[in-house]
């Protein structure tokens, strides 16, 4: 039994026929988006473990909290927004970094040659390693900086900073990793 409204062109299927349609439809939509989740991560189904080793530090200047803010982020991110399991080493999806520039630099100067905004940037390598699809590996640097206004005392306004930071490089390498658009 079908129903067909003109005015649209749209048909309305009723009884067996609609729920047969709307089976179909919904496994088409389904096999065509592979395994996807509402925080937009597209993880292969056969990965089930994640490893992501501490970013080691070894800019020139060594911010003592970044390594650890910064492993603890990304890690929280792919534990919150994945159904991966962690495991120490030899994950399906492997994440390991290092953290190779933490620099302050003078940006916008004024007329009198002093400088109305410093830029606090902070520079990672990440290598990630997909078991499932090699073609998916990467290794680059991923470079995030906030601005901050020269009259503020970087040792006060650091780790508001740092938190900044930390949460854009989270975002790229997650982003980069398993989102794939």
């Amino acid at each position: 039994m079908t129903a067909v409204i003109k005015k649209t062109g749209l048909m309305l299927f009723s009884g067996r026929n609609s729920r047969m349609v709307m089976s179909m439809l919904l496994v088409m939509f389904l096999a065509g988006c592979g395994v996807y989740s509402f925080t937009g991560a597209s993880i292969p189904p056969e990965a089930k473990t994640i490893s992501i080793t501490y970013f080691v530090n070894n800019a020139q200047y060594v911010e003592p909290s970044l390594s650890q803010s910064l492993t603890d982020a990304l890690r929280d991110r792919f534990q919150s927004q994945t159904d991966l399991d962690f495991v120490s080493q030899e994950g399906d999806l492997q994440i390991e970094g290092t953290i190779t520039d933490y620099s302050t630099r003078p940006v916008a100067i004024q007329g009198n040659e002093t400088a109305a905004m410093n830029r606090l940037s902070v520079t990672v390598k990440v290598k990630f390693t997909n078991t499932i699809d090699p073609a998916k590996d990467f290794d680059v640097p991923f470079t995030r900086f906030v601005d901050y206004s020269s009259s503020q005392d970087l040792s006060v306004v650091k780790d508001q900073l740092i938190a900044l930071i930390d949460e854009a490089l989270v975002d790229d390498i997650f982003n980069k990793a398993v989102v794939n658009w």
